[in-house]
C-alpha cells in the first residue's frame, strides 16, 4: 500500500517546542486522514532544529466509495416537493430512489453513490489546513505572507506513493510554498545542496549523507554516549543531566561533542553555582573528578565537524564561561559581605501577593508557624525559628538575583559562611522541598518544621482569599505544596494535626478560617487520595476514614485505610460490609417513608426474640472495646472487634422480621439496625465503600 512523507522545513524550531511539535504533527495530519476514511498501518514523527517530518505507512490509494441515504417526501406528495428533494439528491428522476414505510406510511429514500477521492487530493486538501492551524505555542508572520509559523517556512516535501514504485509529488501550496520533492542537508556541513528524495527510506538515508541526524532520540543517544566516553578517555565522569541532553539534542542536526576548561580557581565557588552558571549560558555539561567532586571542565555539543577540530568553537565557550563564572563570583563575594539577618527589612520590599502581603510579612507568619509545628514534631524550637526567618532572605541577594533557581541553596552556602549552626543552614536549603514526586525530603526535624510551615501558610493564605486551585489551572502550584506536606508528614511518620494548625494560622493572616478549615481539609484528602492511590489504595477507603470528621492526622488516617483495606480483604469483612449495607438500605427506605429518623436506643423490653437480644448485646461490647481500640490507635484491634458483629447480624436478618406490623415492634428493631450502623461508623463510614 502507498505511503506518505510529509517535512516542513523553516528556519530554526526552539528546542523547547520541538517534540510537542512532532506529536501534533503526526496526530492532527493522522486523525484527519481517518476522518477521511483513509486508515493507515503506522506514522512515525521526527523533528530537528530545522524540520518537522512525518512517515505514514500502509494508505489506500483512494477512499472507500459511500453510498449515502436521504430520507424525502412521502409517496404521493406535490410535484414540486418531489422535484426539490430530488435536485438536493443530485438526482434526476425516482429512478435510484426507493419506497420504504413506517407508521405514517410509504416515503422515499434517495441512494447516492458517492466515489472515493483520489488519496492524493484528500492530502492536497489535509496538510494545508493542518499548516494553517498548527497549535505553536508562538508563532510569527512575515514578509507579505499571512501564515503563521514558529519560524519562516521555507520548503514543504510532501510525497505520496507505493513502496515498490516512484511516489509522486502531492501537489499544494501553503502561502507561497508550493511542496515538492527536495529538501536541504546540514546548514553548513551540506553547502545548501538541493537533496531530491522519493520515500522515507531514501529520504532518512540522503540526510544522514548530508550531515543531518532525522531521529532525535538517536542525537541524544549519540550526546550522551561520545560525552562519556570523552569525560572517561580524560579521567573524569559527566555530571548527567536528561533534560539538558534533551535540549541540546534540539539545538543540533549533527551532534559532535568536545571538551573545554576554565580556571580552577572557580571551583571555590558553590558547585551548584558552577554548574548552573554553565547550564544556563552555554547548555555544556559539566564533570566530576575521581574525588567525586566538580572538575574544572566541561562538555559542550557543537552543531559541525569543524576543520580545526573544534579548537574555535571550545575557546569561544570557554571565554564565555570565564566571564560568567567571574560574574557569578562577584556576587558571591559582595553578597558575603552582608549577614543574612541585616537583610531582612529588605523583603519589605518584595510583595509576595497583594492581598497576602509582602515577603517580610510572610516571614514573620512562618516563623510563628515553624515554631508551633516544631513544638510538636519534636525540633528544636529556637533552631527552627532562626531558619525559618532566615529561609527567604537569600531571595534579595544579587546571585539568586541572577540565577533564581538557586534561591534556597545560596542561603545554606551563605549560612554556612557566618557559621550559623549546620542544622539551621540545611533547613533552609531543604525548606522549599520537596518539589516534584521524585525531590527529596528534608532529613531534619526542624527542616521538616520550615518546610510544612512555607506550604502550609502558602495553603491557608491562598485558600483564605479565595485563590484556590481550578480545573488544570493551578498557578501557585498549591496542589505540589499540599503533596509536599503530605510526604513529609507520611514519610517521617510526624504526629500533626492540621485543623488546629490551619484554623490558628487562618487567624494570625486576618482572614475567618471556620470554613476555610474544612475546605482545605477536603482538598487534603483529594491530594491524600491521588497519593495512596499511587500506591495503590482505595480512594473510597480514604473517604470511608475521612467523612467520620475531625480526621485530620495524616499517619492515623492512612494507618486506619490500611487497617481497612486488610480488613475487607477477609471474608468477615465482606460478610460484614453486606450486612452493614442491607442494614442501611433498611433504614435509608424506611426512614424516607416514615419522615424522621430511626437513630436512639432500642428498648431491651421489647426484644421479642433472642436474636435481638444476642445483636443488641454484641453491640454494646463491640461499640465498647472499638472506641477503646480507636483511642489506642489499634485499629487492627478495632476491625478484629467489628468483625465480632457478623454472625449475630446474619442471625438477625435471617430470624427477625423488621417491618413487623406492631408500630412499636418495628420502631425499636429499626433503632437496633441504626445501632448497627453507629457501631460500624466508630471506625470507617461504611457508605462510602465502593464494590
Amino acid at each position: 500500500m502507498p505511503d506518505l512523507l510529509l517535512e516542513l522545513f523553516s528556519e530554526e524550531i526552539p528546542a523547547r517546542m520541538q517534540a510537542r511539535a512532532a506529536d501534533d504533527l503526526k496526530r492532527l495530519v493522522t486523525d484527519a486522514l481517518v476522518d477521511a476514511g483513509l486508515t493507515y498501518d503506522g506514522a512515525v514523527a521526527f523533528v530537528t532544529p530545522r524540520r518537522l517530518t512525518l512517515s505514514v505507512s500502509g494508505l489506500p490509494a483512494r477512499q472507500p466509495d459511500l453510498r449515502e441515504e436521504r430520507k424525502g417526501p412521502r409517496v404521493g406528495a406535490p410535484d414540486r416537493a418531489i422535484a426539490g428533494f430530488l435536485q438536493s439528491a443530485g438526482l434526476d428522476s425516482l429512478d435510484k430512489c426507493e419506497q420504504r414505510e413506517d407508521r405514517k406510511g410509504a416515503y422515499w429514500v434517495a441512494l447516492i453513490d458517492r466515489p472515493g477521492e483520489p488519496a492524493e487530493a484528500v492530502i492536497a486538501r489535509i496538510v494545508p489546513d493542518v499548516i494553517g492551524r498548527f497549535p505553536w505555542p508562538k508563532s510569527m508572520r512575515w514578509g507579505d505572507g499571512q501564515l503563521r509559523w514558529v519560524r519562516p517556512l521555507h520548503g514543504i516535501v510532501c510525497l505520496f506513493g507505493p513502496e515498490t514504485e516512484e511516489t509522486e509529488v502531492v501537489d499544494f501550496a501553503v502561502d507561497g510554498v508550493r511542496s515538492g520533492n527536495v529538501t536541504y542537508g546540514h546548514r553548513f556541513m551540506a553547502g545548501g545542496t538541493p537533496i531530491t528524495v522519493r520515500r522515507f527510506d531514501d529520504y532518512a538515508r540522503r540526510l544522514a549523507e548530508a550531515k543531518v541526524m532525522l531521529d532525535p532520540d538517536q542525537r541524544i543517544r549519540t550526546i550522551a554516549t561520545d560525552a562519556r566516553n570523552l569525560a572517561f578517555a580524560q579521567g573524569y565522569e559527566l555530571v548527567e543531566d536528561e533534560a539538558l541532553l534533551a535540549e541540546n539534542a534540539g539545538l543540533v542536526e549533527w551532534p559532535v561533542v568536545l571538551m573545554g576548561s576554565f580556571d580552577e580557581a572557580y571551583l571555590a565557588l558553590p558547585p551548584e553555582v558552577v554548574r548552573l552558571t554553565i547550564r544556563q549560558n552555554q547548555k555544556c555539561f559539566v564533570m566530576r573528578g575521581a574525588d567525586g567532586r566538580l572538575a574544572n571542565r566541561f562538555i559542550v555539543v557543537a552543531n559541525i565537524e569543524a576543520a580545526d577540530g573544534g579548537k574555535s568553537i571550545v575557546a569561544g565557550n570557554e571565554r564565555v564561561i570565564a566571564a560568567r563564572l567571574s560574574d557569578a563570583r562577584f556576587f558571591w563575594e559582595q553578597d558575603r559581605k552582608t549577614p543574612l539577618a541585616d537583610r531582612l527589612d529588605e523583603l519589605a520590599g518584595i510583595t509576595f501577593h497583594a492581598k497576602l502581603g509582602t515577603q517580610r510579612e510572610r516571614v514573620e507568619r512562618i516563623e510563628r508557624l515553624a515554631a508551633e509545628i516544631a513544638k510538636e514534631i519534636g525540633a528544636d524550637v529556637e533552631k527552627t525559628r532562626l531558619a525559618a526567618r532566615l529561609a527567604k532572605v537569600d531571595l534579595v541577594t544579587g546571585m539568586v538575583g541572577e540565577f533564581p533557581e538557586l534561591q534556597g541553596i545560596m542561603g545554606y552556602y551563605y549560612a554556612l559562611e557566618e557559621g550559623i549552626d549546620r542544622e539551621v543552614a540545611e533547613a533552609i536549603r531543604d525548606h522549599y522541598k520537596p518539589q516534584g514526586p521524585s525531590d527529596g525530603l528534608p532529613q531534619t526535624a526542624v527542616g521538616q518544621a520550615v518546610a510544612l510551615a512555607d506550604k502550609l501558610d502558602m495553603l491557608v493564605g491562598f485558600w483564605a482569599i479565595d485563590e484556590k486551585p481550578t480545573g488544570s489551572k493551578d498557578p501557585f502550584a498549591l496542589r505540589r505544596a499540599a503533596l509536599g506536606v503530605i510526604r513529609i508528614v507520611l514519610e517521617n511518620s510526624l504526629r500533626l494535626e492540621l485543623s488546629p494548625v490551619i484554623e490558628s494560622h487562618g487567624h494570625l493572616i486576618g482572614q475567618a478560617a471556620s470554613g476555610t478549615s474544612q475546605d482545605l481539609l477536603a482538598f487534603f484528602a483529594d491530594r491524600l487520595k491521588v497519593h495512596l492511590r499511587e500506591r495503590g489504595a482505595r480512594h473510597d477507603l480514604i473517604d470511608a476514614v475521612f467523612s467520620l470528621g475531625g480526621q485530620d492526622d495524616l499517619v492515623t488516617i492512612v494507618r486506619r485505610v490500611e487497617a481497612l483495606g486488610r480488613f475487607l480483604d477477609t471474608e468477615d469483612g465482606a460478610n460484614l460490609l453486606t450486612g452493614y449495607r442491607r442494614a442501611a438500605n433498611i433504614l435509608r427506605i424506611e426512614e424516607k417513608k416514615d419522615g424522621r429518623s430511626h437513630a436512639g436506643a432500642p428498648d431491651p423490653a421489647l426484644f421479642a426474640q433472642a436474636e435481638e437480644k444476642a445483636l443488641a448485646s454484641a453491640i454494646d461490647t463491640v461499640t465498647r472495646s472499638a472506641a477503646n481500640a480507636v483511642g489506642r490507635e489499634d485499629f487492627e484491634a478495632a476491625m478484629a472487634e467489628l468483625a465480632r458483629l457478623r454472625a449475630p447480624v446474619d442471625a438477625y436478618f435471617d430470624t427477625v422480621t423488621v417491618n413487623a406490623e406492631d408500630p412499636a415492634l418495628r420502631d425499636n428493631r429499626l433503632k437496633l439496625l441504626s445501632r448497627i450502623r453507629e457501631a460500624i461508623h466508630e471506625v470507617a463510614d461504611f457508605s462510602r465503600i465502593e464494590g
